[in-house]
């Protein structure tokens, strides 16, 4: 069967077909023609407008990074120094730099490595400083304030190696940098400022602060050499604060944040972080041997230049007897001078809404991690004290032989401690800070902050005091 043959039509047949859909299409060509044929050409003065417009959006993101405020703080710490590079905008809200919130650089060894050399500590933190001033705006640099606060690793040194390194730091800064430096800036953080930091940069992550003291939440911070406890206090408890002797901190600090006024009770205990607390209640054993140290084990405990014999009495490792120690080496029963202690005769702060929400960090988070009771992987986690009193039960009823199996994410060096450290916890937290054993706290690694997690340490809440005064 032949197929029919294909019609073709003319051109006229075509644009007649389609008469409408052409219509349609040519109306807003002949606008677009017909403007454009009225329109001048681009002429002298409207380049210049083009000029205007391009400077005043450079004007505008100008004025944009000069309503941002910079910090550098710089961590020196005794196993490496670390710099922090914070932005904060009008508000004090953390603005990021880059793809974080901010600007982390590390090295190791740390300034007291140097202790003979100050000059060389010093040289040390010149890689960290150019990283730091590369990242903040050439017309913020001025304005910009760095601080560098040392730890535990300068406190160690003898004689005065600690003050010539720090004067090392001083002149670096002053020379080599363009930051706003101060004399004041680069000194040994004592206990009192970590915990003050501390609680701030907790306080700021959870967005308590700019309300009132009863909206903020307290801290205990258990470090290797000291534990401190900070929280906010009424203005009526601030009012009643025991004096203390010369050249002791105050209980209590003012600080001004986002537009608020705290009174911070803050106390730091000196001796009774985990590493210290070990040599401490070493000490207040017996020669028969320490009930805290696991059974099996016989060796020496170093802290401080010291040594310590560490093994278990013959009848075993026992956590009453443990309980009975700890409490002896707290020095519970010191006589209290004021309202009310906590231990060692120290005022407790009056306790108080600013103390109702604990957040607990460090050495509690580590132990409690490898204890099996919370995930490491977790930043935060909530508990109670009696969570460290049912692991150190645990762990006291473990011989050493056979700790690791039961505990492998303890390292070996902390095994034989497992026990005296639980129970320590415990013990300090309860008879030592006057805890309630069932009371909701928040162990803490990191708090979130938006969509980021910041980790819950000094050095921010040091740069949002620095830009705040």
């Amino acid at each position: 069967m032949k197929r029919p043959m294909a019609r073709h039509d003319s051109v006229s047949d075509k644009i007649h077909r389609y008469r409408g859909v052409l219509l349609v299409i040519s109306i807003p060509i002949l606008l677009v023609l017909f403007v454009l044929y009225v329109m001048p050409g681009k002429s002298t003065g409207d380049l210049t407008v083009l000029e205007e417009i391009e400077l005043n959006s450079r004007k505008i993101g100008a004025s944009s990074r000069r309503n941002r405020n910079y910090a550098v703080i710089f961590d020196a710490g005794s196993s490496g120094s670390r710099v922090h590079v914070y932005c904060f905008d009008h508000n004090l809200d953390l603005v990021p730099i880059g793809s974080e919130l901010e600007l982390f650089e590390q090295l190791k060894p740390g300034l007291s490595y140097y202790a003979k050399d100050p000059q060389a500590a010093a040289n040390s933190l010149l890689s960290l400083l150019d990283k730091a001033e590369s990242v903040v705006p050439l017309e913020l640099r001025s304005k910009t304030p760095v601080r560098v606060g040392a730890t535990a690793g300068l406190r160690a040194l003898e004689g005065d190696a600690a003050d010539r390194i720090l004067q090392a730091v001083r002149d670096l800064l002053k020379d080599r940098s363009t930051l706003k430096s101060m004399a004041n800036g680069v000194k040994i953080l004592d206990g009192s400022q970590e915990g003050s930091y501390e609680w701030v940069t907790i306080n700021y992550l959870l967005g308590k602060l700019g309300g009132t003291y009863k909206d903020t939440v307290g801290i205990i911070d258990l470090g290797g050499g000291s534990v401190q406890m900070a929280y906010a206090i009424s203005r009526d408890a601030a009012s009643k604060a025991p004096s203390v002797p010369a050249g002791e901190d105050n209980y209590v600090n003012e600080m001004y944040l986002k537009g608020s006024k705290y009174y911070l009770y803050v106390h730091s205990y000196l001796r009774y972080g985990l590493l210290a607390a070990r040599a401490e209640i070493l000490k207040a054993s017996d020669d028969s041997g320490n009930p805290c140290i696991l059974e099996g084990f016989d060796g020496n405990y170093a802290y401080g230049g010291n040594e310590y014999k560490a093994s278990a009495p013959s009848s075993g490792t026992s956590m009453e007897e443990c309980r009975r120690v700890t409490l002896k080496a707290l020095k519970i029963n010191d006589t209290c001078t004021h309202m009310k202690c906590t231990f060692g005769g120290v005022w407790n702060g009056g306790g108080g809404d600013g103390q109702k929400n604990l957040f607990i960090a460090s050495f509690f988070f580590d132990r409690a991690a490898e204890a099996g009771f919370i995930k490491a992987s977790d930043p935060v986690a909530k508990v109670n004290p009696h969570s460290f009193a049912e692991a150190a039960k645990r762990a006291c009823g473990t011989k050493y032989a056979d700790a690791k199996a039961t505990f492998p994410d303890v390292g070996e060096g902390n095994l034989a401690y497992f026990c005296m450290d639980l129970v320590y916890q415990y013990t300090l937290l309860i008879d030592g800070l006057g805890l309630d054993p069932y009371q909701d706290i928040t162990l803490v690694k990191k708090v979130q902050y938006r969509d980021s997690f910041v980790e819950a340490a000094w050095p921010l809440g040091s740069a949002i005091e620095a830009v705040s005064s």
